[in-house]
């Protein structure tokens, strides 16, 4: 997959291994990371040597969530390659202008937007075989969804994982919070913003095992390794089994709601406010702003 912009593939053994790969950026996410994600998975899918698929992301951390500098600054969405057909929902121009606090907002643009990056998230939940992903130094904000969506997560100690845009800017789109962590403890983290450490992560259900940064990668190997022991057919049956208690709990109706409030953030008055603010000052001192009430703020330069 030579034309991949966002992220690595290639297949070692018995495991197919995705990297998100825009270090420098914090390996923000693009419109074109969610389709580039869902095109990866398929093409392990599609691969009868590959049993188990392996989520990780170069530079210092996983995931700081949606490259924001651009769009909360000037309403102008980074959209590398710009082949998306004018007048698309996926248009930068249609959604700077959708984003307009003196213009009429139609949400329904907004939504034909992010439930598509919603659905390229979702590719690893839906993927056949099983996907474990590896958090070091930060997962937030959109950053989240694709931790969410694998199977089974190893993370840091020292690591983040959580989602600050619940404060403002921002609802989780794929929704997986509850499923993850039953009712009061995801309402602990969206009623906050707050994140979680690695080690919290852990204690409290969301990661499978939490390592020191510098086992992260041994721990992570060793998992990959034996899940790709098993039979694929074996994995693909249980994978299947396990994900349809969560379909059952009504996960596709909670992920339009979320979706749509996704949208309904940023046209509130207090997201109008922020974009204002980070018109004036820069998207990342208006994260910090956000988030120093909440004694975090040494996070807002990866926050999204």
């Amino acid at each position: 997959m030579d034309t991949l912009k966002t992220m690595t593939y290639e297949v070692t053994g018995r495991i197919a291994r995705i990297t998100l790969n825009r270090p420098a950026r914090g390996n923000g996410i693009t419109m074109d990371m969610p389709r580039e994600m869902a095109a990866c998975v398929e093409q392990a899918n599609l691969d009868p040597a590959v049993h188990v698929i392996a989520l990780a992301g170069n530079g210092s951390g996983f995931c700081g969530g949606y490259d924001l500098v651009d769009s909360a600054q000037d309403m102008t969405m980074d959209n590398p390659g710009g082949d998306w057909p004018p007048g698309s929902p996926l248009d930068p121009l249609v959604q700077r202008e959708n984003h307009r606090p003196d213009r009429t907002w139609d949400p329904m643009t907004d939504y034909a937007m992010m439930s598509r990056n919603m659905r390229g998230f979702m590719s690893l939940f839906h993927s056949d075989k099983p996907v474990v992903c590896k958090v070091h130094g930060f997962c937030v904000a959109g950053g989240t969804d694709m931790a969410l969506c694998s199977d089974l997560l190893v993370i840091a100690d020292d690591a983040k994982i959580g989602y600050p845009p619940a404060r403002v800017w921002g609802s989780p789109t794929t929704s997986l919070w509850f499923h993850r962590l039953g009712l009061e403890k995801a309402k602990r983290l969206l009623f906050t913003g707050d994140c979680l450490s690695g080690k919290e992560a852990q204690a409290w259900g969301l990661a499978i095992e939490s390592a020191p940064p510098e086992a992260l990668g041994t721990r992570f190997e060793a998992l990959l390794e034996r899940i790709a022991r098993m039979p694929v057919n074996q994995l693909i049956m249980m994978k299947l089994l396990l994900n349809q208690s969560v379909m059952q709990q009504g996960l596709h109706t909670t992920q339009i709601l979320g979706t749509v409030f996704d949208g309904i953030t940023r046209h509130t008055p207090e997201g109008y406010a922020f974009q204002q603010r980070a018109a004036e000052a820069g998207f990342k001192q208006a994260v910090r702003e956000r988030d120093e009430p909440f004694g975090d703020f040494g996070l807002s330069s990866f926050k999204g």
